[in-house]
């Protein structure tokens, strides 16, 4: 477990800032979208951030069947509420039909009666949804419902949650809600300083362990627990804390997304202002998603997409509680790396070998340190002692003075943003001298020292008092955790590093090409080859040489004007395997092949039954790297743009990569990286390297496709596109596309 029991990493926001050489954060990063802009399809370019001061901080709060009778529910509930009213220095008014005061305070008989403005009201009550109307006449902001039975229960408990939509939207009330709870009244330390962690959770009890990281002295400033999510999101959180200054990290439980586009716009909000998104997002297998579903009644999407769009947008994803904890916990204090180098420094050999290991298969960065490095080392460290990277020191040399001068000769490397020293066991008094000179050089520097304190007990002086007790050492208790929240911090500082919005590469207008293309859309229908090439050309993707004919004489001639060799095709829109239907014709080299080969393919469709718009004589491409572009449809996302190896191998070995429009060159060229297959387009056993630029370029204009074409194209798949070698292009040799 990361943390400090009384402290962080910095003294305040202000500090972090002053450290990292960082302007105030609202002139971190600028805009170039606004609220209102759109996109070409009409998209939002811009999240914008929901007013939820008074959410969080009410003047008034009015709770909606309140009651001071000894065990009923909403007892326990409007005690709780009192207690932090009280907090927040808000009035309470209880709301009860029949009650003229609870807890000694008097009661409103409704909502109409309340006789002051309302910030909050919290509803406890069976069904919210006459009371929602009743707070938008009276003017009411925002209103919390715990009720359960909508969504999450199926067909007619989505129904009511849609009723419940229509009246928040209609009566402009922002709703918490419903089948949510009390975290967001959840008593926070107010003795922490520095960043903090806010958290969002669409399960109470899954953002415990993050709360109960108080006890360790990390900072939590708000609790979002969002529920059903029928009119206020997980993405509104998100916004809404990234531009909140004292906000360090944002932590997140998610089953599921109410909206892909406003988790992405909040995400790139984030990504703007610098503060990192960590989640956990259920749904990985098909039971996982079942049962989110179950629960808040939301749409888990297909997890490949969710996965690469959150990459896409900087979002963090973590697998477990215990690493959410630990990796937001870490990205909300630490200052921004000097360095992406890695050094591990521990008592034991083996103890560093293992964790050199992990760290570099997790792909951290452990550079060998430079000879005069080594050779200051080994004053203090016996000269057959391996110093390179990772540092064995032997032992000893902890227990006396040396200690604190290896430590601090690691860091004055330049080479080094981190120092990571793994404990397996405490050892006193040894570990005990370690653990004290660590917490003092983390004191005197502006890199980062972790700890990983091995002990499965968890009680020795050194770890509660001395390391806990740091303001600057991050601790963990496990190998994997310190590693994956140390690779998480040097990622996002990386990525937010120069950030460039996706959605500011956004077309606002359309293009040219859009309105030729618009002509050859068929709603409903699959284009047939040749009309999908058409829609290819529109867009400026190169296509082979060729004609539709509908006569053998006419292929003939074709053959002659394409020039031989050719390739010939049956040509339909129903038509979307021709190769397994013998409908492909390869490699003719004279009319008479011609001739047989539009007797053959006719013959067989008409056998088949099916019907075609003609045959397509075809230009012979020569060879290169077959890959594969396509457009697919999520359904929480929107349009998606594939590539990946093409041909027969895009259904042998599935080597794709994804991501969600828009996206710039850059991510292109991260898609092709992704790719097992990668090093096949730098040319293998003496092949050529590919036209790379070209395929790129293609990527590029699919997306621009997607994003235009979005309410008219249901799914587009190039394959095989052929990337030729460099500087020749890239030709689609085949197409099919599906219109909405």
């Amino acid at each position: 477990m990361l943390g400090s029991t009384h402290g962080t990493f910095t003294t305040g926001l202000r500090a972090r800032v002053e450290a990292c050489g960082e302007p105030p954060r609202t002139a971190v990063h600028g805009h170039a979208a606004a609220p209102g802009d759109q996109d070409v399809s009409g998209r939002a370019l811009y999240a914008g951030v929901p007013d939820l001061d008074r959410f969080f901080r009410p003047r008034s709060v009015a709770v909606v069947g309140a009651s001071d009778t000894e065990g009923r529910p909403n007892t326990g509930i409007t005690r709780q509420l009192l207690a932090w009213a009280e907090r927040v220095g808000a009035r309470l008014v209880p709301v009860h039909p029949t009650r003229t005061a609870v807890f000694g305070t008097a009661c409103a008989r409704s909502v109409k009666e309340l006789g002051e403005p309302v910030d909050l009201a919290v509803l406890l009550v069976a069904d919210p949804l006459p009371v929602i109307e009743e707070l938008g006449e009276a003017g009411v902001r925002f209103a919390v419902a715990f009720a359960s039975g909508f969504a999450e229960t199926g067909t007619d408990g989505a129904a009511a949650q849609e009723r419940l939509a229509e009246a928040v939207r209609r009566t402009g009330v922002r709703l918490l809600g419903p089948n949510t709870n009390l975290n967001a009244f959840e008593r926070f330390r107010d003795d922490l300083d520095g960043p903090a962690v806010a958290l969002i959770t669409q399960s109470g009890h899954q953002g415990r362990p993050v709360f109960t990281l108080q006890e360790l002295g990390v900072r939590l400033s708000h609790w979002a627990p969002t529920g059903n999510e029928a009119d206020l999101e997980t993405a509104d959180f998100i916004s809404y804390f990234a531009s909140l200054p004292e906000v360090g990290a944002i932590a997140a439980y998610v089953e599921g997304l109410k909206d892909g586009r406003s988790f992405l716009l909040a995400a790139d909000r984030a990504a703007r202002e610098g503060v990192p998104v960590v989640a956990v997002k259920v749904g990985r297998t098909e039971t996982g998603a079942r049962t989110a579903a179950s629960h808040t009644g939301k749409l888990t999407g297909a997890d490949r997409v969710v996965d690469a769009a959150m990459r896409q947008f900087g979002v963090i994803r973590v697998d477990g509680l215990d690493q959410l904890q630990d990796t937001a916990a870490l990205l909300a204090r630490a200052r921004r790396p000097l360095a992406d180098g890695v050094v591990v420094y521990s008592i034991s050999g083996g103890t560093g070998a293992h964790f050199a290991d992990l760290a570099t298969a997790a792909g951290l960065d452990l550079p060998v340190l430079p000879q005069a490095k080594q050779d200051e080392l080994h004053q203090w460290i016996p000269e057959y002692l391996r110093v390179a990277n990772p540092v064995d020191n032997g032992g000893h040399p902890v227990g006396d003075w040396r200690g604190r001068k290896i430590i601090d000769a690691i860091l004055a490397d330049p080479s080094v943003g981190v120092l990571i020293c793994p404990i397996t066991g405490p050892f006193p008094p040894m570990s005990d001298r370690l653990a004290q000179d660590l917490v003092d050089a983390a004191e005197a520097t502006d890199k980062l020292v972790c700890v990983v304190w091995g002990s499965p007990v968890g009680t020795e002086d050194a770890y509660r008092t001395t390391l806990l007790g740091s303001s600057r050492v991050a601790t963990f208790r496990t190998f994997a955790n310190c590693i994956g929240a140390v690779k998480a911090y040097l990622d996002h500082h990386r990525f937010t590093t120069g950030y460039r919005s996706p959605f500011d590469e956004a077309p606002r207008t359309p293009s040219p090409s859009f309105r030729k293309a618009q002509a050859l859309m068929r709603p409903g229908q699959r284009l047939s080859e040749h009309a999908a090439k058409q829609l290819l050309r529109a867009y400026g993707i190169r296509v082979p040489r060729e004609q539709l004919v509908t006569s053998a004489a006419a292929a003939v001639r074709a053959a002659g004007l394409v020039g031989y060799p050719v390739v010939m095709k049956a040509s339909g829109g129903q038509l979307a395997h021709k190769t397994e239907l013998g409908l492909v014709k390869v490699g003719l080299t004279s009319a008479s092949q011609v001739r047989d080969a539009y007797r053959d393919l006719t013959d067989i469709a008409r056998y088949e039954q099916i019907d075609l718009d003609g045959i397509l004589v075809c230009q012979m491409v020569g060879r290169g790297v077959e890959m594969v572009v396509g457009v697919t449809r999520d359904e929480l996302f929107g349009p998606t743009v594939t590539v990946g190896l093409g041909g027969v191998l895009v259904e042998v070995l599935n080597d794709t990569a994804v991501r969600v429009p828009p996206f710039g060159e850059r991510e292109a060229r991260s898609m092709l990286d992704e790719l097992r297959g990668r090093a096949l387009l730098d040319g293998v056993r003496g092949a050529p390297p590919a036209d790379v630029d070209a395929l790129v370029e293609v990527v590029l204009r699919v997306q621009r496709m997607a994003l235009e074409l979005d309410g008219d194209l249901a799914e587009l798949d190039i394959n095989p596109l052929m990337v030729l070698p460099r500087g020749q292009g890239a030709v689609a040799l085949d197409a099919l596309a599906v219109c909405r």
